[in-house]
Formats: C-alpha cells, sequence, structure tokens
C-alpha cells in the first residue's frame, strides 16, 4: 500500500509516505517555506498545507497520485462535539475544527488528480501513538505507548499498548487538563515568546531550585485511572512575569526547576500505571511534544519500570504525519517496518552539489576524505558547517545539517551560541562513536536521536566542557559506522589528533530559522556566519580560501 500522511492543524505540518509499510520519505514543510514551525502570519497554522513537502515525499518515490492508496490526516473533526464544555479560552478552536473537515477538498486542491474520497480522518494521538509503536524497535508487538502533548482534538493524552501491530487505548486525558499546555504557560510567562519555546525552559531549568515543587504537588496531580489534573497556577504568584530581553532572574530558573520536576514526576508516575494496566509491556515508546523533554525521558528510563525507553525522534505535531500514515498502512493490511533513521529529507549527488559550488563561484576542493579534512579543522578550534547526505525529520540534528566544534574549548558554547544568536544559557551536545560511549557517559545506550540527557563522567568533565552542561550532563548522540560511516570516520579523525573521542554537534541555522536543508542555503549560512570549513558532501570550502579569491 502507498499511503500519504498530512500534518496540517496546530504547527510543524509536515508530510510522509510510507509505501509497504515502510517509512521511504518524511520531511516539514518548513524545510521548504523556510517558516520556522510552519507558522504564517495568521490566528494560527492550519492555512499552512504541507503542500511542498508532500509533492515531494510523492517526487522522490517517483510515485503518482492517483497510484496512491490513502491519504491519512492526523486530526478527527468528528471527536469534537461540543468544546463548550472542555473550558477552553482558544477562540480559533471552532475555526480549526471547521478547516479539518474540508480537509479532503483542500488536499485534492493542493495535489491535484487526488480523490477526496482517499482521505482519511486519524485521530491526533492515535497518529502520534502510531509513530511512536508503530516505529519503534518492537515495531508495535507489546509495546506501551504514551502520548503526551499540548492537546489534540479534545484530549492531551493517551496511553495504550500496542500489540500484533493493534492499539488497544488504556486511557486518555481530556482538557483542559494537559501537562503540554502547563509546560506552554510557563514558556510564555518566563518572555519566551515564539513557537515551540519550551526546551528554553528545560534549559534554564538546570539553573535553579525546584522549591515550589510542594505548591506543584497540590495543583498538578495524578488520578487513579491512569490520568492527571492540572489547576491554573497563578504563575506571578510564584515568580514575577518576564517581559520582552528581561533580565533571567533565579527566582525565573526556580520556577522552571520547579515545574520540571513536577512534570518528570507525574511522567513517572502515568508510566507506572500504564506498566501495570499493559501487562507489564517491557518496552515503552512515546510522542507528543512532551516527549522531547530529554530531561525527563532520561529520568524515565533511569527510574520507571520498564527495560525499553524509546522516543520517536519526530515526537512533535510534525511526527503525526509519519504516525496518521503508518497507521492507516496498518488498517489497509501492511506490517510496518522499524524506523531506522530519519534521514529521510532532501539530499543531492555530489554532482548537483558541485554544480551548486560552481554556480556560486566559490573556491573549492575535493580532499580525499572529507572527514579528515573536517577532523583537521575541528583541531585546530575551528567550526565547520557539515552537510551530508539526507537531511533529517524532526528537530535535531543529527549529523547531516550540523554545526560542529570542539568540546575542549570552554569558550566553544558562548561561541557557539554567539555565532546562532542564542540565549547564552542554552546547552551545546556531543556526538561520540558509540564504542566510546561507556567510557564517557552513563545513561540510555544507545542514543541515536539525542532524546535523552546523560551523566558526563566527572573525569571527562574538564575535559569537554563546552558539552557538559551546568548540571552535569549532555544530550548526547550515539554514532554507529554502519549506519554513519563518514561522520564515525571524522569523530575517529578527531581523536586521532586531539585525544578526544567527542565533537560539539548542534543544528546548522541560526536563531528563528528552519535548519538549513539545500546547497544554497547551506552556502548563504557559510557566508554569513563565522564559520572556517563547509563541507559540503565531499567538497572542501575553507573561509581563507574565500577570503584569498577576494
Amino acid at each position: 500500500m502507498r499511503v500519504l500522511g498530512i500534518n496540517a492543524i496546530f504547527h510543524d505540518p509536515a508530510a510522509a509516505l510510507v509505501v509497504d509499510g515502510r517509512v521511504v520519505a518524511a520531511a516539514e514543510e518548513e524545510r521548504f517555506s523556510r517558516r520556522k514551525h510552519g507558522k504564517r502570519p495568521v490566528p494560527f497554522s492550519a492555512w499552512e498545507l504541507p503542500e511542498l513537502s508532500a509533492a515531494w515525499c510523492l517526487a522522490s518515490a517517483g510515485i503518482d497520485v492517483h497510484s496512491l492508496d490513502a491519504v491519512a490526516y492526523s486530526f478527527d473533526p468528528g471527536l469534537c462535539g461540543d468544546l463548550t464544555g472542555l473550558g477552553l479560552d482558544d477562540p480559533w478552536d471552532w475555526l480549526r475544527v471547521d478547516y479539518a473537515k474540508r480537509a479532503p477538498q483542500f488536499l485534492a486542491a493542493a495535489l491535484p488528480g487526488l480523490d477526496p474520497e482517499k482521505v482519511r480522518f486519524v485521530p491526533h494521538h492515535v497518529a502520534h501513538a502510531a509513530s511512536a509503536g508503530l516505529a519503534a524497535p518492537t515495531a508495535g508487538d507489546d509495546t506501551a505507548v504514551l502520548v503526551l502533548d499540548g492537546r489534540g482534538e479534545v484530549a492531551s493524552h493517551l496511553a495504550g499498548v500496542y500489540r500484533d501491530g493493534r492499539l488497544s487505548p488504556l486511557h486518555s486525558q481530556q482538557l483542559p487538563h494537559s501537562l503540554g499546555l502547563l509546560y506552554e504557560d510557563l514558556t510564555r510567562h518566563l518572555g519566551f515568546l515564539h513557537s515551540s519555546d519550551e526546551y528554553k525552559v528545560m534549559a534554564l531549568a538546570s539553573y535553579g531550585q525546584p522549591r515550589h515543587l510542594g505548591t506543584l504537588r497540590e495543583l498538578v496531580r495524578v488520578t487513579d485511572d491512569g490520568g492527571f489534573h492540572v489547576e491554573r497556577i497563578d504563575w506571578a504568584s510564584l515568580a514575577k512575569a518576564r517581559t520582552g530581553e528581561g533580565e533571567l532572574s533565579d527566582d525565573h530558573a526556580d520556577l522552571a526547576a520547579s515545574v520540571q520536576a513536577r512534570l518528570e514526576e507525574v511522567i513517572l508516575d502515568l508510566s507506572r500505571w500504564l506498566y501495570d494496566a499493559s501487562g507489564g509491556a517491557t518496552t515503552l515508546a512515546m510522542a507528543g511534544g512532551v516527549a522531547l523533554n530529554c530531561v525527563a525521558n532520561a529520568r524515565l528510563a533511569a527510574e520507571g519500570p520498564y527495560r525499553d525507553v524509546w522516543v520517536q525522534p519526530a515526537a512533535g505535531d510534525a511526527g503525526t504525519a509519519l504516525g496518521a500514515a503508518l497507521h492507516v498502512a496498518g488498517d489497509l493490511g501492511d506490517r510496518s517496518t522499524p524506523l531506522n533513521g530519519v534521514d529521510l529529507g532532501r539530499g543531492w549527488s555530489d554532482e548537483e552539489l558541485e554544480a551548486e559550488l560552481r554556480r556560486a563561484a566559490l573556491p573549492y576542493t575535493r580532499p580525499e576524505s572529507i572527514a579528515a579534512e573536517a577532523a583537521r579543522v575541528l583541531a585546530d578550534n575551528g567550526i565547520v558547517a557539515w552537510y551530508q547526505g539526507r537531511s533529517e525529520y524532526g528537530p535535531r540534528a543529527l549529523g547531516h545539517r550540523s554545526l560542529l566544534a570542539h568540546p575542549g574549548d570552554p569558550a566553544t558554547t558562548a561561541r557557539m551560541n554567539d555565532v546562532k544568536g542564542r540565549e547564552q544559557f542554552r546547552p551545546i551536545a556531543p556526538m561520540v562513536r558509540a564504542e566510546r560511549f561507556a567510557e564517557i557517559f552513563e545513561g540510555v545506550f544507545p542514543s541515536p536521536y539525542m532524546l535523552f540527557v546523560h551523566r558526563v563522567k566527572p573525569e571527562w568533565r574538564d575535559r569537554i566542557p563546552a558539552v557538559t552542561h551546568v548540571d552535569g550532563t549532555a544530550r548526547v548522540q550515539t554514532v554507529q559506522a554502519d549506519t554513519e560511516p563518514v561522520l564515525a570516520e571524522m569523530l575517529a579523525g578527531f581523536e586521532r589528533l586531539t585525544g578526544l573521542p567527542v565533537v560539539v554537534n548542534t543544528s546548522l541555522n541560526t536563531a528563528g530559522r528552519p535548519m538549513v536543508d539545500t546547497p544554497r542555503e547551506a552556502m548563504e549560512l557559510f557566508g554569513s556566519a563565522p564559520v572556517d570549513l563547509l563541507a559540503l558532501g565531499p567538497f572542501a570550502v575553507h573561509r581563507r580560501a574565500l577570503a584569498g579569491s577576494r
């Protein structure tokens, strides 16, 4: 079966293509439109239909729209019922539902030739669940699944279990109670006003003390049936609101730490209830925006009842395009194949990359090994824009669209945050070859998607200060040579030159902009930022050579 998945209702519009149960292409619309999180200047981003990413998914697989068996849309307006009883104050709820009802028509208009009858509505949290439970290494066999986000149609949470590829829901928390909206409210109170800035609060929490935890335990409570209640919180009584670019205080950090700690406790309680209700499933798969909280994920893996915790790498709403497609493919009889990587976006051949370099009139070379060339620049404390293979699906740069740097220089953190235009309290992350992980870090292994934090062993903290956060942790990406040979070669080369098996990895973009996707965007970033080497496929563009050519 050939199923195209579509997310286009809240934020992060995306498309994913599943053929015979295997994910062959997936991409967020922001990588095409260059609008971060797909946010148009309109009341809500439902107007941002992933037309470009959907068309690319089909074209990349050589599939005509007429040959699709179904198009799966990750929202079911039929579930919304009477929204007035949910205690919500979003004035656009009814407009959003009306928009979703017309999905077959606007999708047919966006994809000429599509039969509107092929469009199937998939409940938002079922799509999230499928993106985890049907893509996990266990691929639906006795896998508990926990979905936590801001909201779906009328709920903010789903707990269930997959057996033989079929989901059995066990509990769903109805709105207005929402852990995602709780964290979103706090994010706004702390003065982070852009969409999906919750990760900034998670970073800030490491600088504070959870002195409001007792109060929050009274206001955010789990229930005996596997759900939770979130009461209205007077944030101003706990810490003064921060506006604009106002200074972040210790009070702000303490409030962030308190909410983070309570979130972790609630997730642990929910996971334990689910473990019992599922009959002791040994694997937990997670999705939803809350599942991108890598600090909570690490605590769950360490203290929860599961042998394995797997987090879907595009856990936010972009991932519902993937999940909707997998769910409908399963309904049509296909067995899902586990997700083996997230390099599912656009890529360019060496010939195409070279043509772009020539078109831009950039001086370039083709070294014997681009990995060795990058390792030398990094060893000299240079910054490398690393552009290799197909782009990543989801919010993490995983060695395909990355900025790389030296982890041993304490000044690297500030330097990289300056390059990216970010707040200085934001941490930067390490990548390490899988075989060296246990010597340096403690925690979940393997960690190919940067979705857990790890404890940096004390003897390594002074050796890799740039990637060691204030609390002694790091969000690690482990690299396997069999799946990422060029990346592994670069890491090995850097270690030979420096004795350090770790390299800084952050996303190839600047603040407020989507990750670089095309070769031209990579060259534009290289031209505008203090980057020493652009490693574009097998080609090298050095800053010094660029300066000498002018």
